[in-house]
């Protein structure tokens, strides 16, 4: 179909809390062009075309709040994008994802629509869009749509990406506590629960705590029966065979009729049973021969069930029976059975209800063992078995027993899950009646299966189905054990580094052990492990996927959010340091407010027994109380601040500066933390920038419940060196120049940082400066206005990465924005700012760094000299208290 009508602009994944909701969505930018003045009543007959292949839409409420709302805007007018919005939800409905949310809005621009849609699995959701779309043109210009191939390839894509039903079930039940869910894979199930040190893995119904050699022990079934009968399990006699002659004479040892299988086969796969003749051995061997051991056991009359044990509990139990049709004297058997795998439950593979039933050489054999072929007609009412074992894989059908099953049975089967050391085990049974013990009536354990399938159990054929994720996640996590680590999530226009490089801090003085993401890159206990911008939520997820990680410090730039969502469901402490322009005019972020709705989606995930740490004395941020429902607690280094009286009044909790000292104030109680004396990298307060970190990762702390006093600790020893906080206000002083590295490139963190500089004397100050690219050309320059007031020589220099601009570009947006006398030099990259710079200085000036790269910058200031000489922080305290 050609949609060249319309243009798809972008599709996004946001796989976290995002703008939009707390789920993951699909983000569609699109342009209809034409079809904006064209709604859905320009075209007659539309909507009953869209009813006819998707009758599921007339139980849409749509805005109208009831069914058939959604039919009514269509016959009204509706846009393009909403109805595309609409038909992919119903679409993934049909795939077997459980979705309802969606959107489209427009952006402004026209013709150009936002379409925000839920998705559970993405591949199959961008299928189901570009499907969706193609219907809804077809819809409108009366073009033929065949819908049962389009769905048919559409749940073909679904089986292929869906978590099988087994692990589905688990990560149900997983959510249903609230416990993470990672998917480790795109196309298989390997998922994990869990964050860090409380991390557990799944794979179907195998599980991180489920014995390799217990797996391997159940693969070898002739050690498995040898196990079993020591301890008294009653199992069938049987002997290994490596060829048809020996199968059959093994067959005569153990007494016909026989069952053959491969040694490690699984799924049923190549099993035959009840064999009494030597031509349906030897055919047997011949369709198990892909193994090359084949096991020929005794065959057990009787009803084929399966005993599902967890823990050492029976949780399920079923009766399977084999695949099979019903003759009606018109039909060969393979019409009928192309007739049955017309239930839609029946789809290739193990990911629906049922499977389809297929003819092949091992059901020709099992024909032939009847007198009949595939196309024979059988008469009405005979049963024909298509196959003897009674697996779903290979087309059986299963009907819950879990209430009938004797108790000596249920015994016997969990003593045979414990003898093979599974944690999950499959017990095959058969018997005559599974509600008398297996002594009375010659029953046998004929397998103990490793990773069993749980879709008999979960939706069988017949009875009632069972909760098998539950008893599994509570054999993976006891009630009350823990499968979060703490997170804390900061964000913010300027100081999120420094602070989230001070509660990573304070909780390393707790002796935790801490996964940090900083612009730097990502930290596990102090040792950094990938290198670069690792801000977003990629490398966030780094950290929760370590195993040794206690908890989780993760810096929460604007760009994720914008591009990807949260990396993590919620958190126990969103912190927002401020709000300032910076990244304004980029994907669609115009204000302030704008900017601020983005950072709200840290607050707006916190948990409801967590902490919100705001900044009081910024309305945007002090506004964003009213989006969560956890705990609040400001901070200000203005106790009058009237938020903060507010706050208080109520019984609140703030973090504030009273009298030199740094306190933890909850209602009318108040506790001394430290004196800023002590805090010697905010120079005794006088750089308020420092002294707002202090705040802001003090407020996270104490509503994370670290003890007061590790909080006091871990301030008076955190410094602001290029080791522990790189590029974030590092003051150092070689060959009697004072060096200040920073990393603020916005107006607001210069015109903080110009207060630091005056804080910390007068000195000629040569500034090097370098400016992204993607800022607006007045914001660039009001960036570099702020810095007039302290610096007096200037080198500026372009950006590795100058974000679209062209060469010498934003160079001279930011010259036009110096005074007219003030000297300035022109470099090419931050390299060559820097070694020009330290030419112009003389000792007793300063220079002042604005670095990129902050790596970069530090290996160039160890080329300066061999020998450096940094100023402690209490000599320079001592200078700006003189």
């Amino acid at each position: 179909m050609d949609t060249s009508e319309v243009h798809v602009q972008s599709i996004q994944f946001l796989r976290g809390p995002n703008l939009y909701a707390y789920m993951p969505v699909m983000q569609v930018m699109i342009d209809i062009k034409a079809y904006e003045q064209q709604p859905s009543s320009h075209w007659p007959g539309c909507a009953e075309r869209l009813t006819t292949w998707l009758p599921a839409l007339t139980t849409h409420t749509c805005s109208l709040g009831r069914p058939g709302g959604f039919i009514e805007r269509l016959q009204r007018g509706t846009y393009l994008a909403h109805i595309v919005e609409h038909l992919t939800i119903e679409l993934q409905t049909l795939m077997g994802f459980q979705v309802t949310f969606g959107r489209a809005r427009g952006t402004g621009e026209t013709g150009v629509y936002r379409i925000v849609i839920a998705y559970q699995e993405e591949v199959p959701a961008r299928a189901a869009f570009e499907t969706a779309l193609r219907m809804a043109l077809a819809a409108f210009h009366n073009r033929p749509f065949d819908i049962d191939m389009e769905l048919e390839q559409l749940h073909t894509i679904a089986d292929q990406y869906s978590l099988g039903p087994s692990t589905a079930a688990i990560v149900q039940a997983a959510r249903q506590r609230r416990i993470p869910v990672l998917r480790l894979t795109e196309t298989s199930s390997l998922v994990q629960l869990g964050y860090g040190v409380h991390q557990r893995r799944i794979q179907a119904s195998e599980t991180s705590t489920t014995s390799a050699i217990a797996v391997d022990m159940c693969q070898d079934k002739p050690l498995t029966n040898r196990m079993l009968r020591a301890v008294g399990v009653p199992v069938p006699d049987g002997r290994t065979a490596a060829s048809a002659d020996a199968a059959w004479e093994a067959a005569q040892q153990i007494g016909l009729p026989v069952v053959l299988k491969p040694e490690a086969g699984n799924q049923g796969k190549g099993v035959s049973v009840n064999l009494a003749s030597e031509v349906a051995i030897r055919a047997a061997y011949a369709a198990a021969a892909f193994d090359p051991a084949v096991l020929v056991e005794q065959y057990i009359e009787g009803v084929d069930y399966r005993l599902l044990v967890v823990g050492n509990e029976l949780v399920a139990a079923a009766r399977r029976d084999p695949a099979q049709v019903m003759g009606d004297g018109q039909h060969t058997i393979s019409e009928l059975v192309a007739a049955i795998n017309q239930d839609p439950r029946r789809r290739p593979g193990h990911s629906s209800t049922l499977t389809r039933i297929e003819l092949d050489e091992t059901a020709d054999i099992v024909l032939q063992g009847q007198n009949l072929t595939r196309e024979s007609v059988p008469p009405a009412g005979q049963i024909v078995r298509i196959r003897m074992n009674a697996n779903l894989s290979t087309g059986g059908t299963a009907t819950d027993v879990t209430d009938s099953v004797h108790p000596a049975n249920a015994r016997v089967a969990c003593l045979a899950a414990q003898i093979m050391g599974l944690d999950i085990a499959g017990i095959d049974i058969v018997c005559q009646d599974i509600q008398r013990p297996l002594a009375e009536q010659a029953g046998a354990i004929v397998e103990v299966n490793a990773a069993p399938g749980l879709r008999m159990h979960i939706a069988p054929t017949e009875g009632s189905a069972r909760d098998i994720g539950t008893p599994i996640v509570a054999l993976l996590y006891p009630q009350g054990a823990p499968s979060r680590i703490p997170i804390v999530a900061v964000t913010g226009t300027n100081g999120k580094t420094t602070v989230t490089r001070l509660i990573a801090h304070m909780y390393a003085t707790a002796r935790m052990l801490v996964g940090m993401t900083t612009t730097e890159g990502v930290y596990i206990d102090g040792e950094r492990i990938i290198t670069g911008d690792c801000s977003g939520p990629q490398s966030a997820r780094a950290v929760l996927l370590h195993p040794r990680v206690d908890v989780a410090v993760l810096e929460t730039a604007r760009g994720g959010i914008l591009r990807e969502g949260l990396a993590f469901d919620t958190c126990d402490v969103g912190v927002v340091t401020n709000i300032s322009a910076d990244h304004l005019g980029l994907r669609g972020i115009q204000t302030l407010e704008d900017l601020a709705r983005v950072k709200q989606v840290v607050i707006e995930s916190v948990r409801r027994d967590g902490t919100a740490v705001l900044n009081a004395e910024d309305p945007l941020v002090a506004e964003m109380a009213a989006s969560t429902s956890a705990s609040v607690i400001y901070f200000s280094q203005n106790p009058n601040q009237h938020v903060v009286m507010a706050h208080l009044e109520s019984g609140g909790r703030c973090v504030l500066v009273e009298n030199g000292m740094i306190i933890l104030a909850h209602g009318e109680s108040r506790i001394e933390l430290v004196e800023l004396a002590r805090v010697a990298w905010t120079y005794g307060g006088a750089v308020g920038f420092q002294v707002q970190n202090a705040l802001a990762a003090t407020a996270a702390a104490w509503g994370a419940g670290l003890n007061p006093a590790l909080i006091s600790r871990a301030l008076a020893t955190f410094a602001t060196t290029p080791q522990i906080t790189p590029g974030r206000f590092n003051v150092l002083e070689r060959h009697g120049v004072e060096i200040v590295l920073d990393y603020g490139h916005n107006t607001s963190a210069l015109s903080a940082l110009g207060q630091a500089i005056r804080a910390l004397g007068p000195r000629k100050t040569v500034l090097a400066l370098g400016l992204p690219g993607d800022r607006r050309d007045d914001d660039l320059q009001a960036t570099v206005q702020v810095t007039h007031s302290f610096a007096d020589e200037y080198v500026l220099y372009e950006l590795h990465d100058r974000r679209g601009r062209a060469p010498g570009e934003i160079i001279e947006v930011m010259r036009a924005a110096l005074p007219p006398l003030r000297p300035c030099r022109v470099t090419q990259d931050q390299t060559e700012a820097f070694q020009h710079a330290w030419k112009m200085v003389a000792p007793g000036d300063r220079l002042v760094m604005i670095i990129d790269e902050v790596d970069e910058a530090l290996h160039i200031l160890e080329t300066i000299s061999d020998q450096q000489h940094d100023v402690g922080c209490d000599m320079l305290m001592e200078r700006v208290v003189s």
